[in-house]
């Protein structure tokens, strides 16, 4: 049965994630008429059920760590108790005045937000309850899922990202199936709240696609904090009973937990929305775009997690205004997937932007490389934080790639995303001047060892 005739839009987005509302804001401030379809809570995972929610659970983390140690600062304090139904309340607080805000932003911006299931049911319209929205352009923006690996059920015990969020209780004991970003955070902070933790990672390293330096640190310091973890074993299995899950490796090992979280990635939101129906290219559920974010449909685009790529909430955020200004013919230049930059929000933090050493040499041959130890930062000793920043360059050019392990280095790599995406030399930043005592200096004197005249470093 077709659809009622609905009103015509300039653009039509089928996802209101951080890859669709950045769009539709955008193209919005552009004048251009916009209709925005999201079938569940605007803001999508990154808001409701990822980036926001997870970081409010690892602050409170540093909170009880900080608690926890609160002698090594002189300060007598003690740490009572994990009150999780408080935690989820912090938690629940922070995401609901965001998406407070995120709605009266779409309001104001005259964004007609569109409440339902939509499917493509031709090149330039989208179809919600029997209502069709015609664009002269459709953006896509249907976002991701949390994915589990053939055979292995999610339910009961072993859970995603999702039910963990909502956990009303801290666990004893925990497996957590995959040391990538999500894996790692949730470890995180279940052992800051005091639970044994095991990650279970078929592949060499936690973190695997970040510098191996990094990775490296980044076990030592779970190693120090008691951190458990199985790394180049693949899993087996997971059986589940009313006291526990018992998880098996495939060289016969087994973990005993109350409850297995399956972090293996997450995967492309893209089944039964009518894009591989109306002649759209797809890989393996993705959706296959040019640079300027075009799938092969006239008309047509794509942003976020469905697009092949680092599935970052600021990448979809910046291609959704990539692809509302060139809508609106403002020819905006390409992003560059390489200059984006990448955290892991774990306690230490693990930061970077541009390529690691090993890719570095791949594609140049001849590199330099300097690491800067934490140890010589003033404010990092403050916070009792340990780690480094370590530099990749072109032999005789520019920077290409940074990499920071330490306590809130997430806050530093917003200058190392302007060092490589603007291609800076050492000399060029040697010659910045970085506040003292911050850890941003920490870049500033990586930089001077690099430019030939290190300070508070051996180099």
């Amino acid at each position: 049965m077709a659809g009622a005739a609905g009103q015509e839009y300039d653009v039509v987005i089928l996802g209101g994630g951080s890859g669709g509302y950045a769009a539709a804001l955008r193209a919005a401030e552009l004048g251009l008429s916009v209709a925005l379809v999201e079938k569940d809570l605007l803001g999508g995972t990154c808001l409701h059920r990822g980036c926001i929610p997870t970081k409010a659970l690892l602050h409170a983390a540093e909170v009880a760590d900080t608690a926890r140690e609160s002698e090594t600062f002189g300060v007598r304090a003690s740490l009572d108790s994990i009150d999780m139904a408080g935690v989820n309340k912090y938690k629940d607080g922070i995401v609901s005045r965001l998406h407070k805000g995120l709605q009266g932003l779409v309001k104001s911006r005259k964004v007609e937000l569109v409440a339902g299931t939509g499917e493509l049911v031709a090149k330039n319209t989208v179809e919600v309850d029997g209502t069709r929205y015609v664009g002269k352009h459709v953006v896509l923006a249907s976002g991701s899922y949390s994915r589990s690996l053939p055979g292995l059920e999610i339910g009961g015990r072993v859970m995603t990202s999702e039910q963990a969020l909502a956990l009303d209780t801290v666990p004893e004991r925990v497996v957590v199936l995959g040391g990538g970003v999500i894996g790692v955070e949730f470890a995180s902070v279940w052992r800051s709240f005091g639970a044994e933790v095991t990650i279970v990672e078929a592949l060499p390293h936690l973190v695997p696609l970040e510098d191996e330096a990094a990775s490296k640190a980044l076990e030592r310091a779970f190693r120090k904090r008691g951190i458990a973890f199985s790394l180049g074993v693949r899993f087996a299995g997971v059986e589940q009973s009313d006291s526990g899950v018992v998880v098996k490796l495939e060289d016969g090992k087994t973990f005993e937990a109350d409850l297995m979280l399956v972090a293996v990635g997450r995967g492309p939101n893209t089944a039964g929305l009518g894009y591989e129906e109306q002649g759209i290219t797809m890989d393996r559920g993705f959706v296959l775009t040019d640079e300027r974010l075009r799938t092969n449909v006239e008309g047509v685009y794509a942003v976020g997690d469905i697009v092949p790529g680092l599935q970052l909430a600021h990448r979809g955020f910046a291609q959704g205004i990539f692809v509302a200004e060139d809508i609106a013919g403002l020819d905006p230049q390409p992003i560059d997937e390489l200059g984006i930059p990448k955290v892991t929000y774990c306690e230490p933090e693990v930061a970077s932007v541009g390529l690691t050493e090993a890719k570095a040499r791949e594609k140049y041959g001849d590199v330099d490389v300097l690491e800067y130890n934490l140890g010589g930062n003033g404010k990092s000793q403050i916070l009792g934080t340990t780690g480094f920043v370590k530099l990749v360059r072109q032999k005789d050019g520019p920077v290409v790639g940074v990499h920071m392990v330490g306590s809130r280095m997430s806050e530093q790599v917003g200058e190392a995303q302007l060092i490589v995406n603007w291609e800076a030399y050492p000399q060029d930043v040697a010659n910045l001047v970085h506040t003292h005592p911050t850890q941003n200096e920490a870049v500033g004197e990586a930089f001077l060892a690099l430019a030939g005249k290190p300070l508070h470093s051996h180099a």
